[in-house]
């Protein structure tokens, strides 16, 4: 039996890998699978089994997995593309009646209006109707949604969008990473439906507040209409498709679709989670 990523060659997937090798799951237990295995090697030097999967191929996912093994699905990069993939890892893992398929998405989902949203209702729906046993890791936003951002933040003083005052229950990747990494050796997890966010939610002008407080800088929030945030984006370089779906998750941030208070994240990992001041600190660094 062995502990699968998909997606291991992305940032959370990696993370995941690197999360199982800390709690000192034998590094043979572990198949690291993504696109190309060249991205691997270094956990492959480290004994970690690698695996070439592409969710655009059927035919590389037969096989791919073996019965009494625990999956991480990562839900796959592409909006757009992300149903018909996800099923096709779902249809593999069945055929291999796989111990449980833990899938990654989005805070709730049951409820959730936002266009990022869709793909995820309809994998949670695809798992549901398979007959696998299954988990779902409702992630909140990734705090580097925002500090990927600093340099432009810096630059103009002002973290712009359409959240107004709502609150987003963001947390880093690695803590993501180590909440699934917990679900995946932990026994009796089939149909767990965790809601996974940070311990302190934030607004947007609070967020700007801090990287203003630690920076010395005068750094305000612009709080726009959505469509006019969306060609601020577009204006930006960002093709407009991908403008809509960021500034309509914006809306869906003001109407509370990315707040938890659930404290699922903070148990699973047995900590609180990375701080939005620690991060900002972290990535200034």
């Amino acid at each position: 039996m062995s502990l699968v990523i998909t997606g291991a060659t992305g940032q959370l997937g990696r993370l995941v890998v690197a999360s199982l090798l800390e709690q000192g799951v034998p590094a043979g237990q572990i198949v690291a699978a993504g696109r190309t295995t060249t991205a691997l090697k270094d956990l492959a030097d480290r004994g970690v089994r690698v695996r070439a999967l592409d969710f655009d191929d059927p035919a590389s996912l037969r096989g791919a997995f073996a019965a009494g093994d625990s999956v991480l699905l990562v839900s796959g990069p592409v909006i757009g593309q992300r149903a018909r993939q996800h099923q096709n890892v779902i249809d593999a893992a069945a055929s291999a009646d796989v111990a449980l398929l833990a899938y990654t998405s989005i805070a709730n989902a049951g409820t959730a209006t936002m266009q990022l949203a869709q793909e995820h209702q309809a994998t949670e729906a695809a798992l549901r109707a398979s007959g696998v046993p299954f988990a779902l890791l409702r992630n909140s936003w990734y705090t580097e949604n925002y500090t990927a951002q600093l340099g432009t933040i810096l630059q103009y003083g002002t973290v712009t969008g359409s959240a107004g005052d709502g609150r987003v229950s963001a947390a880093t990747r690695a803590d993501y990473a180590a909440a699934a990494a917990a679900v995946l050796t932990a026994g009796g997890q089939a149909g767990q439906v965790y809601e996974l966010g940070g311990d302190q939610a934030f607004t947007l002008a609070e967020l700007a507040a801090e990287i203003g407080g630690q920076t010395g800088r005068d750094i305000s929030y612009r709080d726009l209409p959505e469509q006019e945030y969306a060609q601020v984006l577009v204006a930006a370089g960002v093709p407009a498709p991908a403008a809509q779906v960021i500034a309509d998750a914006d809306r869906g941030l003001a109407r509370g679709e990315l707040f938890t208070d659930s404290g699922d994240l903070h148990r699973l990992i047995g900590r609180p989670s990375t701080s939005l001041p620690d991060a900002i600190a972290a990535a200034l660094a």
